[in-house]
Formats: structure tokens, sequence, C-alpha cells
């Protein structure tokens, strides 16, 4: 069995072997599909630096600094693959997959699925990724790229109930098939809980030391999906209090806003339903954004046009604006939206930080921005100018909803008609997660994973 880093080493990579290390380096761009990449599952550069930008106030309009963390120098693009990776570990571990025997299934609508591609055939185990129709191509194109096999279920982003019905059908199917749902399965919680968020508070740090906010973040910012990466709050929280969790999702699909349904466009995000990973009575306020406007401000980043206006009309410099182009996708164009919104409404200033996060980059949604292009036409100066000022400058504090003891208890009850009526789950599973332990003991297998997983290796040594 192939097995990477522990929670641990991918929080802190230095800590790895120097050699396992160096050889990770080099094969980053040597053979991007060696298994050794696994060792370059973290947050941090070859120098050890944190993967963020500062985003320009000439671009959000709010004095309280923005720290964005982007996913683009994962393995497979995206930090997803982060997520994927602890849940296939954890499973290995204790026995529960074995790559001579088992079929691995993926559920997802992107970036999960594409690193599990990456993930389980680095791992040697045989990997098939259900997706829905409607993704972008360049999704499908990687996950074939990296050796997986695709079944595609009909709909978009939010037609997660389809992609469910499949995952039975092959468990019903095949004895040997083993489903890695991210939407369930704790894994990937905890590497949003350790590794995401303990990085996250490193940079507070780091920033505090460069003169930017106050070594606090005032807020962590997320949209939903799985809701893996959200769990960083829960660890921010654990640290500062009065730290504030803010869950986003589109205004076309608003489910835990006002019980909403429907098809939107911000892929990876708002899957029309609460998932069981989701720690929803931490959250201390829920945001919609809509979907039209995340890709019509990408296309700011996407057009030369958009990118010289940002220059000429707004001050930015270039080499910071040629930057930016290549980090967001539609989903990271979405939590900037809801980081501008977070500032405005809890009246964030310049000694505050807020974070948030760009799952992945533009190079996944080229066929969206050429799309968009035949719908809204090419960018000119006059559109670039009224996108900074409607959609960043002009971000209105609407669709906004306080996490109030009564409305975490609905966000939590909502659970019931997926995880209990369809997949399984009991009323007193469901119910123990009102519980804090139920979290906290989550939180501490960590530990107890990194310690079976060096066990693992010392005997694979001797």
């Amino acid at each position: 069995m192939i097995f990477g880093p522990t929670f641990a080493e991918m929080l802190h990579p230095w800590t790895m072997a120097a050699e396992t290390r160096s050889l990770a380096q080099r094969m980053r761009t040597e053979d991007p599909l060696h298994p050794i990449n696994l060792f370059n599952i973290t947050w941090r550069a070859a120098d050890e630096q944190i993967h963020h930008v500062i985003l320009p106030p000439e671009l959000t309009g709010v004095a309280c600094p923005i720290a964005v963390i982007y996913g683009k120098e994962f393995p497979s693009g995206s930090h997803k693959v982060g997520a994927a990776y602890s849940v296939l570990l954890e499973k290995e571990l204790y026995g529960e997959v074995d790559p001579a025997k088992h079929t691995l299934v993926w559920p997802s609508t992107g970036n999960y699925g594409i690193g599990g591609a990456w993930v389980g055939c680095r791992m040697e185990f045989t990997s098939l990724v259900i997706l829905p129709e409607e993704m972008s191509a360049e999704r499908f194109q990687q996950i074939q790229n990296y050796g997986a096999e695709i079944i595609r279920t009909p709909g978009s982003e939010s037609n997660v109930k389809e992609i469910y019905d499949e995952t039975w059908r092959l468990r019903e199917s095949d004895p040997d098939i083993r489903i890695l749902n991210q939407f369930e399965v704790m894994g990937n919680y905890r590497f949003h809980y350790h590794v995401t968020g303990n990085t996250i508070a490193e940079l507070a740090g780091e920033l505090a030391a460069r003169g930017i906010g106050s070594g606090q973040v005032a807020a962590f910012v997320s949209a939903m999906g799985s809701a893996g990466t959200i769990a960083a709050g829960d660890r921010l929280k654990q640290i500062w209090p009065e730290h504030k969790i803010i869950g986003l999702e589109p205004i076309q699909c608003p489910t835990l806003f006002n019980n909403g349904y429907g098809a939107h466009d911000i892929q990876g995000i708002g899957d029309k339903h609460v998932t069981w990973i989701h720690n929803v009575l931490n959250m201390d306020a829920l945001m919609c954004i809509d979907d039209v406007d995340c890709k019509l401000a990408l296309q700011l980043f996407a057009e030369d046009v958009g990118c010289e206006t940002l220059v000429q009309r707004y001050g930015i410099a270039e080499a910071e604006v040629l930057a930016l182009r290549e980090l967001f996708g539609i989903s990271g164009i979405c939590n900037i939206f809801g980081a501008i919104k977070t500032a405005r409404h809890f009246g964030f200033g310049k000694d505050d930080l807020i974070v948030t996060v760009a799952t992945d980059a533009l190079d996944r949604y080229h066929s969206v921005m050429d799309q968009l292009r035949a719908q809204h036409g090419p960018l000119d100066e006059a559109k670039a100018v009224g996108r900074v000022e409607r959609l960043f400058h002009g971000l209105r504090d609407d669709w906004v909803q306080p996490g109030t003891p009564q409305h975490r208890q609905r966000w939590h009850n909502l659970k019931y008609y997926t995880w209990v009526e369809q997949q399984g789950k009991t009323v007193d599973e469901l119910d123990t997660q009102r519980d804090p332990a139920w979290w906290l003991e989550e939180q501490a297998k960590v530990a107890d994973i990194d310690r079976a997983l060096l066990e693992r290796r010392s005997a694979t040594a001797d």
C-alpha cells in the first residue's frame, strides 16, 4: 500500500524527512503524477510560505484586509485533493479499503472528484468519479487525465440527489465497491479543521508581523459544497472565541437560507442539502451570493481589458493584477464577495482580518467564460468599470441571515431529510451531533490517525 503525509506533515511540511520533501518538490514539475507528490499536499510552498494574497482595497472597496488562501498550487490544482487524501488515508489505515480488491467511488460536483481521481490512482486504486453532466468540460478532462473513470449523472451543481442515487445503485451492484462520500465522511472535516484551520491561524500571525491585521482572524468566510472547508472555522473559533464563521450559498439555490432549491452555476458549492459533516450549530451567519454576478466578476480577470482596467482606472499594480488573474474560479469570486459583505455587515476595519479561500483557479472555467461571452458579449472598458463599481464596490448588505439559536436549529434539522430519510442515518445519530462533545471527539481523532500512520511506516521499514 502507498501512504502519504500525516496531518502534522501537511500542516508543517518541514517536519517530514528531508529527502522525502526534496524529492516531492522535484517531482512536482518533473512528474506530477508520481505518488511522491502526495507529500506536496499542503498550503505551504517550497519556501514554507503559505499560498495567499491580500486583496487590494481598490478592488474590494473596504478598509478591512481580506486574505485569500488559494488551492491552485496543490496537486490536482485544488485543495480538495487534501480532503480526498485524508478520507482515503483513514479508510486504508483501518482496513476498510484494499487496492488489490476494491473500486473507489468518489461522489462529487467537481474538485473532490478530480482530487479523488488524482489521489486514488496515485495510491493504486481503481477509481470511479460520479459527476453531474453539466459541469465544466475541463473537469471531465482532468479526471480522465488522472486515470479515473466517470459516470455522468443528470443535472448541474445542485443535483446531488441524483449522485446519491447512483452511489446506491453501484453499492448494490458490486460488493467490492467502496463509496468515499465527501458529504458524509469525517476525514474531509478533519483535513480542514486541522490543516486549513491551523494554517490560517499561523497566517494571521505572519501577516501581523508585516503590519496587516492584529494577529487574529475576525471572520472566516466559506461557501458550502461538501462543507469541508468551513470546518477550518471550528478551529479558529477555538483559538478566538469571538471569531465569526460565515457560510455562503447561491441565491439561486438558498437551501439553508429559506429551505430553497433550484439550479445554479457556482460550481463546487450549493449542493441542495445540508451535509453530515457541517457543524451548522457553530455558524454565525449565512449569506447568499448571485451566481451570474460571480461569473461576470470572473470575466474581469479572464480578459485582458478587465485586467487593464484594474491597472489603469483603479491604480492596482500590474504585477498584482497579473498574479490575481490566475488564482480564482467561480467559487473563489463567490467567497470574495462573501468576505466583502462580511466586512460591511459586521463593520470590520483596517485592524481586523478576514480570511477566505479560492478552491480552484481560472484554468477550470475557460469553457464557462466562452459561454458567458456568447451570452453577454466581450468585455470592454465601460463594462469592466461597471462591474467593479456594481459587483465589488456596490455589493449590497442583503441576503444575510444571522446564526441565532433558532436559525441554527433549523439548519441542523434540515439534515434529517437527506441523512435519515434517504441515506440510512438514525435520529439518534443526528441528535448526537447537537452535543459539542461529538465534534470534539471527531477533531481529536487527528492524533490517532497520525499515530496509526507512523506505526504503519515503522512496520513497513522493519
